[in-house]
C-alpha cells in the first residue's frame, strides 16, 4: 500500500470515530432537527427489535405454512400480527436500504448492487441526503444496536479467486468507515460488511470499526448474531431509555452451512420431493385463513415438468433443502434466547418485534470462487462448488462446500407464488411479515392483515411509535422526504390509508401496484399487468384486454423512475 493510500485509509479510520463522539456528545444537545425531545424510561415508548432473515421464502416459517420448525417465530405470530401482503424490493442490499430508511432504494444510493457506478441512484452505499432509522432514534434518547449483515457499503472487488482471511487480505477497513453501521447511527455493532459469508468463518466480519481477524473453532455465525443481540439486551439498561435493535441475520442465504444436529432433524423431511412438500404448505396456508384459495391458486411449479422420481440429483436436493431447513431452525433458537432475555428484563410487553425477510428465496446455485466467495478454507482446505451443470458428488453443508438450493426449492419456498429472488413477481417481492408488542398491539392476537404493506414503512412506523417527527435536515444535509407510511393503524386494528401506489425496480425488473392492480415485467420483458383481486398468484396476464390501463400505469411508473433515478437499460 502506497504511503497516501494508507495515509488515506488512516484519515476515514479516524473521521469514523469523530463522527461517533460527535454523534455521543453534541447530537443529544441540538437533535439536529428533531426539535427538544430526547426520550427518557418513563416517556412509555417502546423498544423496536427489528430482525431481518436473508432469502427466505414465504412458506417456510411454520406460521406461513412451512414445516421447518420455528416454534419461537410461530409464538411471535399467534401473539401477534401477521401480514399477507408484505413487500420487500427483490433483493438483499436495496432492501436494507429502504428498510433503514423509508426511501426506495435508488433515492439512497443503493439502486443496485454495492458497487459505485458514478450515477446519483447507484453509489453504492447510502448516501448522505437520506437518514437512518438508527440515527433518528439515538439522536432522540434511544440506545441504538446492530448484530448482523450491514451489505450497505461498497464492496471492493478482491482478486476473482480470493483466499480467506490470510496474510495478504486483513485491512483496517473492508470499505470506507464512514458508510459502516457504527457512522450510520448504530452505537455498536458486531457482523458483516458484506453480503456473502462463510458460516463458520466469515470474512468481513468486524465489532464496530475493527475487523475480527480470527474466530472460536466451534463458530457459528447464526448463533454469534443471536449471542450478541442478547448481549446488548443484557447489557441495556431499561432506566436509562428504550432501545432499539437491528438483527439482520445471513441465515439462509447460501451457502447451504448448517449444524450437524440441525441437518440430522430434516435428514428424511424432503426425500419424497418438491411437489408434496409445496402441495401440504398450500394446504397449511388455506387453512390457517392466509391465502384464499379462490383468489390465490397454487401457481405453476419450475419447471413443471420436473420429475423427482427420474431426478437423478434426489439425495443431494433433498439435503440442500434439509440445510436449508436447518439453517432456518437455528434462527429460530437463537431468537427463543432474545425472546427470553427481553422477558428476563421486563422489556418483552413493551418491545415492538418485527420480524421479515429481505427478498423470496434463491434459486441460485454459484459455481466458482469470487470476490466473496472463498476458493480454500482459512487451513488450505479446497472449496467445492455446485453450479447448475457441476458434479454434485459430495453433500453440502460444511465449510468446504458452496451450494444452493436451486429453483426448484426456491419455488417450494415461495408457496403459492410464481418466481423468486431478484424478481418482481410475488415470488420475489412478497414477505413473510410478524408484528409483536403487547403493551401497543391492539389488533386481535393471532390474526392475520391482507391490507398491503411496504419495507419503506417501517421507518414511520417506527417514528410514529416512538413520537418522532422525520428530519427535514440530519448533520446538515437536506433530507429527501419519507416515501412510507405509518403501519401503526394495522397494528392497532383499523385500516389504513394506504399508499396511492408501490413502485419497484432491480436490474430491470419492474413492477408497480396501485390498488389491486399490479404492473409487472421481467428483465427486457413487455409488461404484464394482473388483477390481484380474483388473481394474486399472477397465472392470467390481462394487459391486452385493458391496455389504456397499461397506458397510465406505465407512464406513473415512468414517472416515478425519473423522480427516484432509476436507470433504465436504453440510458446505460
Amino acid at each position: 500500500m502506497s504511503v497516501s493510500a494508507r495515509k488515506s485509509e488512516s484519515r476515514s479510520f479516524v473521521q469514523g470515530w469523530l463522527h461517533r463522539i460527535v454523534a455521543f456528545v453534541l447530537v443529544p444537545v441540538a437533535l439536529l432537527g428533531l426539535g427538544s425531545v430526547n426520550l427518557q424510561a418513563d416517556d412509555g415508548v417502546p423498544n423496536i427489535v427489528l430482525i431481518l432473515v436473508d432469502d427466505m421464502g414465504y412458506s417456510d416459517l411454520g406460521c406461513y405454512g412451512g414445516e421447518i420448525q420455528t416454534p419461537h417465530i410461530d409464538a411471535l405470530a399467534r401473539g401477534g400480527l401477521r401480514f399477507s401482503t408484505f413487500y420487500n424490493a427483490g433483493r438483499c442490499c436495496p432492501t436494507r436500504a429502504s428498510l433503514l430508511t423509508g426511501l426506495y432504494a435508488h433515492q439512497t444510493g443503493v439502486g443496485r448492487m454495492t458497487r459505485d457506478e458514478k450515477l446519483p441512484g447507484y453509489r453504492g452505499r447510502l448516501m448522505r441526503n437520506c437518514v437512518t432509522i438508527a440515527e433518528v432514534l439515538r439522536d432522540a434518547g434511544y440506545h441504538t444496536a446492530m448484530a448482523g449483515k450491514w451489505h450497505l457499503s461498497v464492496t471492493e472487488m478482491l482478486p476473482r479467486h480470493m483466499r480467506h482471511l490470510n496474510n495478504q487480505l486483513i485491512r483496517p477497513t473492508f470499505s470506507d468507515v464512514e458508510t459502516y453501521p457504527v457512522s450510520r447511527g448504530f452505537d455498536r455493532h458486531y457482523g458483516i460488511i458484506w453480503g456473502v459469508v462463510n458460516f463458520f468463518d466469515p470474512f468481513t466480519l468486524v465489532n464496530d470499526l475493527e475487523p475480527v481477524r480470527s474466530v472460536p473453532e466451534d463458530y457459528y455465525i447464526t448463533d454469534a448474531l443471536n449471542d450478541y443481540a442478547v448481549r446488548c439486551l443484557e447489557e441495556h439498561d431499561p432506566e436509562s431509555g428504550p432501545i432499539f435493535l437491528y438483527l439482520a441475520h445471513t441465515a439462509p442465504h447460501w451457502p447451504l452451512h448448517a449444524l450437524p444436529e440441525d441437518i440430522e432433524k430434516y435428514q428424511d423431511t424432503y426425500t419424497a420431493g418438491w411437489r408434496p412438500v409445496r402441495d401440504a404448505r398450500y394446504r397449511r396456508q388455506v387453512e390457517m385463513g392466509l391465502i384464499d384459495p379462490q383468489t390465490c391458486r397454487l401457481s405453476p411449479r419450475h419447471p413443471a415438468e420436473a420429475n423427482w422420481a427420474t431426478n437423478e440429483h434426489r439425495d443431494w436436493d433433498a439435503r440442500a433443502m434439509a440445510v436449508h431447513a436447518a439453517m432456518i431452525d437455528r434462527v429460530d433458537q437463537g431468537l427463543g434466547r432474545v425472546i427470553a432475555k427481553l422477558k428476563e428484563k421486563q422489556m418483552f410487553d413493551n418491545t415492538l418485534i418485527l420480524f421479515l425477510s429481505d427478498n423470496g428465496a434463491s434459486p441460485e446455485r454459484p459455481g466458482v470462487p469470487g470476490f466473496d466467495r472463498v476458493s480454500e478454507t482459512r487451513d488450505g482446505r479446497p472449496v467445492q462448488y455446485f453450479g447448475p451443470d457441476m458434479p454434485r458428488d459430495r453433500l453440502p453443508g460444511d465449510e468446504t462446500t458452496v451450494a444452493g438450493i436451486g429453483p426448484m426449492w426456491a419455488n417450494v419456498s415461495n408457496t403459492p407464488f410464481r418466481y423468486w429472488k431478484g424478481s418482481h413477481f410475488e415470488g420475489g417481492i412478497r414477505t413473510p411479515m410478524i408484528a409483536h408488542w403487547p403493551a401497543g398491539l391492539t389488533a386481535k392476537a393471532n390474526s392475520i392483515t391482507h391490507q398491503p404493506g411496504h419495507l419503506i414503512d417501517v421507518m414511520a412506523t417506527c417514528l410514529e411509535v416512538a413520537g418522532l417527527d422525520y428530519p427535514e435536515e440530519y448533520d446538515g444535509h437536506a433530507i429527501t422526504p419519507l416515501e412510507g407510511r405509518s403501519l401503526l393503524p394495522i397494528l392497532e386494528g383499523r385500516e389504513r390509508a394506504g399508499h396511492a401506489a408501490l413502485y419497484f425496480e432491480h436490474y430491470d425488473e419492474r413492477a408497480m401496484r396501485e390498488g389491486d392492480w399490479k404492473l409487472v415485467a421481467a428483465e427486457k420483458s413487455a409488461w404484464e399487468l394482473y388483477d390481484l383481486r380474483v388473481d394474486q398468484s399472477e397465472l392470467n396476464n390481462v394487459a391486452a384486454e385493458h391496455p389504456e390501463r397499461v397506458e397510465a400505469m406505465v407512464a406513473r411508473w415512468q414517472a416515478w423512475a425519473e423522480r427516484c433515478g432509476v436507470l433504465r437499460p436504453a440510458e446505460e
